[in-house]
């Protein structure tokens, strides 16, 4: 599970006029396993976690962990991670800036060690993600945050439960009030708390270790306060995005794709605007089937928090809208540097713009190979999928990103039909 190190120095080379047929599963969730392995913090001891996915973010996230003193072993789709008594609290500046999920580590350390020190996390360039919700979250709780010199410092003598409600239901500030209340004294209310299915995997493995959340799921979560953690087992849940981009694939080339290894109500939102450009979909209690004869029909689509339409989603509705008959409007409603991938669809011959939050695109039968550059993991994997339906070859560059969030992305699309090669870019 080691990524490809060389992979900033590579590009994909994807043929066009290939479709997507065949079965394939998925393994777990990006937006899961790297914040359970955060959670590991919370109990001295041996924390396994299986269903991982063999993507570079999860080494990365294992070094930041070794840089507090836990020993990280990655084996298959396996992690295990022995926590000691006195982890450290002070994140390595490197380590953290390299992905962004490396601040879901402030709640475990405020929550059980009452102190943390992180430098402003890095990740995906899609927008604005600032930190004051998981300050205001730490601070209703009694710990002490600030910023100085680019890192954020928390620290409490004790926590208390508190009741707090966030003024948009962030992920992220949902996860860090959790943790941090899962070891408070008293019971604490989260409100407006995000619903998605990686949200509701932490509090599974939270309550499988000796935690007391309910709630979970929906948008009030109550955190009764527990004395200490104790480390176990445990299967991340299916990746529903990485579920999700197949199935749009699947429509996009004409196709037919059977994926395994995910619960469709993940998808549903996603699976019904499928439906509506014109796909045939079957689903099971783990798995989907989705077929597309003809070209699909253009549909307006909007990005929401869960159970909306993913905003990790965003580049491949508009890929799908690209190659749909008429005239599609989707509209982005979280991060605004999103539409950085519209710049990558023009330069295939697509005619769209965007004004504010919203993009306009008009779908042409087929789109023209070109030089394009990924400028986060969804848009890498969305602009495979336009250069599958494209007249020619199309390069894909800057294809880190994919890696970071896709096991296997190569081998994936070769075993669905796909004609794409990883090659090294020529300077």
């Amino acid at each position: 599970m080691s990524g490809n190190p060389t992979s900033r120095e590579e590009s994909f080379l994807v043929r066009g006029g290939t479709r997507l047929s065949g079965e394939i599963s998925v393994a777990g969730a990006k937006n899961s396993v790297l914040k359970l392995m955060a959670v590991a913090l919370m109990a001295e001891g041996r924390t396994t976690l299986t269903n991982c996915p063999s993507i570079s973010d999860v080494p990365a996230m294992a070094d930041v962990l070794r840089h507090l003193g836990c020993t990280v072993e990655i084996s298959g789709d396996t992690v295990v991670i022995d926590t000691p008594a006195e982890p450290g609290h002070i994140a390595d500046d490197k380590a953290a800036q390299r992905l962004r999920a490396s601040v879901c580590i402030l709640g475990p350390l405020v929550g059980r060690h009452h102190r943390a020190v992180i430098a402003m996390p890095g990740g995906d360039a899609i927008g604005s993600r600032p930190l004051n919700w998981h300050q205001n979250g730490l601070n209703r709780l009694g710990a002490r945050t600030r910023m100085d010199h680019g890192r954020l410092v928390a620290e409490a003598t004790e926590l208390r439960g508190a009741s707090y409600e966030l003024s948009f239901p962030s992920v992220g500030a949902t996860e860090t009030f959790v943790t941090a209340a899962v070891l408070a004294k008293g019971t604490s209310v989260l409100k407006n708390a995000a619903r998605e299915p990686e949200i509701v995997d932490i509090c599974d493995l939270l309550n499988e270790m000796g935690a007391q959340i309910s709630g979970a799921g929906t948008s009030t979560i109550t955190i009764r306060g527990v004395d200490e953690l104790t480390p176990v087992s445990h299967r991340v849940v299916g990746d529903r995005i990485v579920a999700a981009t197949w199935a749009m694939g699947a429509v996009m080339t004409r196709g037919d794709v059977t994926v395994t290894g995910i619960d469709p109500m993940f998808i549903h939102v996603v699976l019904e605007n499928l439906r509506a450009v014109g796909a045939d979909v079957e689903t099971g209690p783990d798995h989907i089937r989705v077929r597309q004869e003809g070209r699909p029909r253009a549909r307006d689509i909007r990005t929401l928090p869960f159970p909306g339409f993913p905003t990790d989603l965003q580049p491949m509705a508009i890929a799908l809208a690209s190659v749909s008959e008429g005239v599609s409007v989707v509209t982005e409603n979280l991060f605004e540097a999103r539409f950085r991938f519209v710049e990558e669809m023009v330069r295939m011959g697509v005619d769209a713009e965007t004004d504010g939050h919203h993009a306009k695109i008009v779908g042409r039968e087929r789109l023209d190979s070109a030089t394009v550059w990924a400028s986060d993991i969804r848009a890498g994997a969305g602009l495979v999928l336009a250069g599958m339906c494209a007249d020619d070859v199309t390069e894909v560059c800057e294809v880190f990103h994919i890696d970071r969030g896709y096991s296997d992305f190569v081998g994936n699309v070769r075993s669905l039909g796909g004609d794409i090669e990883r090659v090294p870019i020529h300077r």
